[in-house]
């Protein structure tokens, strides 16, 4: 749990169920878990070196604002990116409200420290026209006819679906046949329900009818090439591949390909709290970020709907 570095047993047992907490509770990722578990010992480790001593669990409690801003100074002198220290200390904060709650202290002093300002980058949305063209060139530069029916139908899930590159990853031979919905678990444990185009549905199949390996209820859905689960490099990587030979820009990723099924949708008039359940987004403010919504958009969609939108003068 330390990597090498030290801290207490009592610091060590607090992060441990802290862990234990969000896996079981909150439903976070493993990937989430261990960026926690990471920042995490990072502060831990410092809060040791900042005092000279192993910092035990009764000395987390007395953690001032002061000792804050020294670590996070330390962080910025580290090289960290102020997008990096906002997300640790929001770790941190997380971990003190779950701490505070089960030891009974007074977490101000950490709860208080604000975070870095940065600018959030909004995912870019690649055309229609680029998105087929990167499904059908991830099924052309293959080495086998499987694996490129495999990797288009996973980027058809994602642009047609809307799905999460670890979501579709997740699906098993149960799964399968595709149904017109699927019922996805999504961040934090929260379940949704997403159509399925036809084309999804078909190029899924097609995946299945050319994949060497069985695919039934007990087995993922998609196979990497040595017969394990597919991992979400393997489809980056492909992805890649085909928007450099499309000349298409470096944010043309797997995530981008989600990002211009909500984009798409809400340029040909979908309802934007539709769009956010079906992206499994938790606040609309989120959806309205990731499809870069503007000002004007936002006016269009009030002129069309409020009722008090077309009486001008009052």
């Amino acid at each position: 749990m330390s990597d090498g570095i030290l801290i207490s047993d009592g610091a060590r047992d607090a992060l441990a169920k802290w862990l234990d907490h969000l896996r079981a509770l909150d439903g976070a990722a493993d990937n989430t878990i261990e960026a926690y578990r990471k920042d995490l010992v990072s502060f831990l480790a410092f809060l040791s070196s900042h005092h000279g001593q192993s910092h035990g669990r009764e000395a987390l409690a007395r953690v001032t604002l002061s000792d804050m801003r020294s670590w996070m100074a330390r962080e910025r002198a580290n090289g960290l990116s102020s997008r990096s220290l906002a997300r640790a200390l929001s770790a941190v904060k997380s971990f003190y409200r779950w701490l505070s709650d089960h030891d009974d202290f007074d977490a101000s002093a950490v709860l208080m420290t604000r975070a870095p300002k940065f600018t959030k980058k909004l995912p870019r949305p690649v055309t229609a026209d680029a998105a087929q063209e990167v499904i059908a060139l991830t099924e052309m530069q293959a080495r086998d006819d499987w694996i490129g029916a495999r990797d288009a139908a996973v980027v058809t899930l994602l642009y047609g679906c809307g799905l999460r590159i670890s979501e579709a990853l997740r699906l098993t031979g149960a799964d399968f046949p595709l149904p017109e919905v699927l019922r996805i678990t999504g961040k934090g444990g929260k379940e949704r329900i997403v159509p399925v185009l036809p084309a999804a549905r078909e190029a899924v199949a097609r995946y299945v009818r050319h994949c060497p390996y069985p695919v039934t209820p007990h087995t993922p859905l998609f196979y990497g090439h040595r017969a394990g689960p597919l991992g979400p490099r393997t489809v980056q990587k492909a992805v890649e591949s085909a928007r450099l030979q499309l000349g298409l820009p470096a944010t043309a990723t797997p995530h981008a390909m989600r990002h211009s099924f909500a984009t798409h949708l809400l340029n040909a008039g979908g309802d934007l709290r539709a769009i956010q359940e079906l992206l499994g987004h938790a606040s609309l403010s989120t959806t309205q970020a990731y499809t870069a919504i503007d000002t004007e958009r936002l006016m269009e969609v009030y002129d069309k709907s409020h009722p008090r939108a077309a009486v001008k003068g009052r």
